[in-house]
């Protein structure tokens, strides 16, 4: 739909607060009015936008995962595709850059909203492998958040004072604090 992609071009240059629906309607070349038809409000818009970013990044983590690797392996490949797709993606480094800068309430609350599905995402492979019997009996909401956090911590956080790590090293520290418990 090209009001979707004006919109999302509008918030990717401009973020959230000072994208209007003027602009999106002159960029999809289309009436404001027409807009409406279709979405109540910015808000909604956003939300249709997040919705399908989202989808779009859950997508990108599942075609990393390979049924003979490990559930180790499998999480790392996941959870890097998932940061990478987030550092290199438009709209999430406008989204990000926002809120840090300004605080938008909104923004915040779609950022909240993506890093909740990523991490019930994260919950459901953790439940088919402790299902599967791939790992132990886990709090597997728990885990999930321990990954994710302890993941953008050594890929984003780390390197604001440290030289990056390697994906093997980021692997390896993973395995080491957090992972090891989980293997048999």
């Amino acid at each position: 739909m090209m009001i979707v992609e004006a919109a999302t071009k509008s918030f990717s240059l401009f973020g959230f607060k000072a994208t209007t629906m003027d602009q999106v309607a002159k960029l999809a070349n289309v009436g404001k009015g027409t807009i409406y038809t279709f979405f109540k409000n910015k808000e909604e818009l956003f939300s249709e936008i997040i919705s399908s970013l989202v989808q779009e990044m859950i997508a990108e983590a599942d075609e990393v995962i390979k049924p003979h690797l490990s559930f180790t392996e499998n999480v790392h490949l996941a959870l890097y595709r998932l940061l990478e797709f987030r550092s290199k993606h438009h709209l999430m480094i406008k989204l990000v850059q926002e809120e840090t800068e300004m605080g938008t309430p909104a923004v915040s609350e779609m950022l909240d909203r993506v890093e909740t599905e990523i991490i019930a995402y994260l919950k459901q492979k953790i439940d088919i492998a402790i299902a599967k019997g791939g790992i132990p009996q886990t709090n597997s909401e728990l885990t999930s958040f321990l990954l994710f956090k302890m993941y953008i911590t050594l890929v984003s956080d780390w390197e604001r004072k440290h030289e990056p790590l390697s994906s093997e090293q980021i692997a390896e520290t993973m395995k080491v604090f957090l992972l090891k418990g989980l293997s048999f």
